[in-house]
Protein backbone atom coordinates (compact mmCIF):
# COMPACT_ATOMS: atom_id res chain seq x y z
CA UNK A 1 0.00 0.00 0.00
CA UNK A 2 2.86 2.57 0.52
CA UNK A 3 4.20 2.11 -2.99
CA UNK A 4 0.43 3.30 -3.93
CA UNK A 5 0.95 6.37 -2.09
CA UNK A 6 4.23 7.27 -2.79
CA UNK A 7 3.55 6.73 -6.89
CA UNK A 8 0.68 9.12 -6.35
CA UNK A 9 2.62 11.30 -3.99
CA UNK A 10 4.99 11.29 -7.44
CA UNK A 11 2.11 12.37 -9.96
CA UNK A 12 0.79 14.77 -7.95
CA UNK A 13 4.23 16.61 -7.53
CA UNK A 14 4.69 15.72 -11.11
CA UNK A 15 2.19 18.24 -12.38
CA UNK A 16 2.36 20.61 -9.87
CA UNK A 17 6.27 20.82 -10.05
CA UNK A 18 8.17 19.43 -13.25
CA UNK A 19 11.34 20.04 -11.24
CA UNK A 20 11.46 18.36 -7.68
CA UNK A 21 14.23 19.49 -5.33
CA UNK A 22 15.08 17.77 -2.00
CA UNK A 23 17.41 18.27 1.29
CA UNK A 24 18.82 15.71 3.15
CA UNK A 25 20.94 16.23 6.34
CA UNK A 26 24.28 14.55 7.27
CA UNK A 27 23.19 15.70 10.94
CA UNK A 28 26.64 14.20 12.99
CA UNK A 29 26.55 14.23 17.20
CA UNK A 30 29.52 15.06 19.68
CA UNK A 31 29.97 11.23 19.26
CA UNK A 32 31.00 11.36 15.54
CA UNK A 33 27.49 9.19 14.90
CA UNK A 34 25.30 10.26 12.64
CA UNK A 35 21.22 10.38 12.31
CA UNK A 36 19.31 8.24 10.35
CA UNK A 37 15.42 8.10 10.13
CA UNK A 38 13.05 5.07 9.31
CA UNK A 39 9.93 6.84 7.83
CA UNK A 40 6.64 5.13 7.79
CA UNK A 41 5.81 5.54 3.86
CA UNK A 42 9.41 4.41 2.27
CA UNK A 43 11.75 1.59 3.13
CA UNK A 44 14.88 2.15 4.21
CA UNK A 45 17.34 4.01 6.51
CA UNK A 46 17.72 8.04 5.34
CA UNK A 47 19.16 10.95 6.29
CA UNK A 48 16.68 13.12 7.53
CA UNK A 49 15.03 15.27 4.73
CA UNK A 50 12.23 15.71 2.41
CA UNK A 51 11.28 18.17 -0.11
CA UNK A 52 11.89 21.90 -0.94
CA UNK A 53 8.34 23.87 -0.82
CA UNK A 54 7.30 26.27 -3.15
CA UNK A 55 9.09 29.62 -2.45
CA UNK A 56 11.11 27.90 0.31
CA UNK A 57 15.01 28.31 0.49
CA UNK A 58 16.69 25.14 0.54
CA UNK A 59 18.46 25.73 4.00
CA UNK A 60 14.76 26.51 5.54
CA UNK A 61 13.83 23.35 4.12
CA UNK A 62 16.29 21.27 5.60
CA UNK A 63 15.53 23.21 8.84
CA UNK A 64 11.49 22.25 8.62
CA UNK A 65 12.51 18.55 7.74
CA UNK A 66 15.22 18.05 10.36
CA UNK A 67 12.98 19.10 13.04
CA UNK A 68 9.55 17.45 12.08
CA UNK A 69 11.36 14.43 11.22
CA UNK A 70 13.78 14.34 14.39
CA UNK A 71 13.24 17.58 16.70
CA UNK A 72 16.43 18.66 15.29
CA UNK A 73 17.01 22.47 15.87
CA UNK A 74 19.56 24.32 13.99
CA UNK A 75 20.95 27.20 15.73
CA UNK A 76 24.16 27.66 13.16
CA UNK A 77 24.40 27.73 9.18
CA UNK A 78 25.32 24.01 7.95
CA UNK A 79 27.62 23.72 5.47
CA UNK A 80 26.08 22.77 1.99
CA UNK A 81 28.20 18.74 0.62
CA UNK A 82 26.46 18.18 -2.75
CA UNK A 83 23.79 18.38 -5.09
CA UNK A 84 22.86 14.87 -6.50
CA UNK A 85 20.57 13.99 -9.54
CA UNK A 86 18.26 11.86 -8.47
CA UNK A 87 16.38 10.90 -11.63
CA UNK A 88 16.43 7.09 -10.99
CA UNK A 89 14.09 7.94 -7.79
CA UNK A 90 11.68 10.44 -9.62
CA UNK A 91 12.34 11.92 -13.16
CA UNK A 92 13.93 15.59 -13.01
CA UNK A 93 14.61 15.38 -9.11
CA UNK A 94 17.40 16.99 -7.39
CA UNK A 95 18.79 16.36 -3.96
CA UNK A 96 21.28 19.04 -2.40
CA UNK A 97 23.14 17.35 0.87
CA UNK A 98 23.33 19.44 4.10
CA UNK A 99 26.50 18.54 6.88
CA UNK A 100 24.88 19.45 10.30
CA UNK A 101 27.84 19.27 12.76
CA UNK A 102 27.60 19.04 16.41
CA UNK A 103 27.42 22.97 17.87
CA UNK A 104 24.88 24.35 15.72
CA UNK A 105 21.95 21.79 16.56
CA UNK A 106 20.45 21.32 19.88
CA UNK A 107 17.45 18.56 20.40
CA UNK A 108 14.03 18.82 20.67
CA UNK A 109 11.37 17.45 20.20
CA UNK A 110 9.99 15.90 16.52
CA UNK A 111 6.60 17.54 15.10
CA UNK A 112 6.08 14.18 11.96
CA UNK A 113 5.20 11.64 15.00
CA UNK A 114 2.96 9.65 11.97
CA UNK A 115 5.75 10.21 9.57
CA UNK A 116 9.05 8.69 11.18
CA UNK A 117 8.80 4.90 12.24
CA UNK A 118 12.09 5.00 14.07
CA UNK A 119 15.60 7.14 14.46
CA UNK A 120 18.87 6.00 14.95
CA UNK A 121 22.33 7.48 15.88
CA UNK A 122 25.04 5.08 14.36
CA UNK A 123 28.77 5.18 13.79
CA UNK A 124 29.12 6.38 9.77
CA UNK A 125 31.09 3.32 9.11
CA UNK A 126 28.13 0.37 10.65
CA UNK A 127 24.60 1.57 9.45
CA UNK A 128 22.04 -0.40 10.34
CA UNK A 129 20.41 -3.33 7.40
CA UNK A 130 18.21 -1.90 5.18
CA UNK A 131 20.10 1.50 5.11
CA UNK A 132 19.56 2.63 1.19
CA UNK A 133 22.27 2.80 -1.47
CA UNK A 134 22.02 7.05 -1.52
CA UNK A 135 22.57 7.20 2.14
CA UNK A 136 25.97 4.63 2.29
CA UNK A 137 27.14 6.35 -0.96
CA UNK A 138 27.06 9.55 0.44
CA UNK A 139 28.99 8.79 4.17
CA UNK A 140 31.58 6.64 1.85
CA UNK A 141 32.32 9.80 -0.04
CA UNK A 142 32.12 11.73 3.23
CA UNK A 143 33.72 9.53 5.48
CA UNK A 144 35.99 7.86 3.44
CA UNK A 145 37.24 10.03 0.54
CA UNK A 146 35.44 7.66 -1.97
CA UNK A 147 35.07 9.66 -5.17
CA UNK A 148 31.85 11.58 -5.77
CA UNK A 149 29.02 10.62 -7.74
CA UNK A 150 26.68 13.39 -9.32
CA UNK A 151 23.89 10.81 -9.03
CA UNK A 152 22.28 10.20 -5.57
CA UNK A 153 21.95 6.47 -5.71
CA UNK A 154 25.36 6.11 -7.41
CA UNK A 155 24.25 5.76 -10.94
CA UNK A 156 22.82 7.27 -13.76
CA UNK A 157 18.98 6.60 -14.70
Amino acid sequence: MSWLRTRLFHAYARLRRPMTMGVRGLVENEDGHILLVRHTYISGWHMPGGGVERNEPCVEALRREIEEEAGILMNGAPVLAGVYSNHASFPNDHVMLYHVPPGIWTQGKATALAEIAEIRWCPPDDVPDGTTNGTRLRMAEFYQGQARSPYWSGKAP
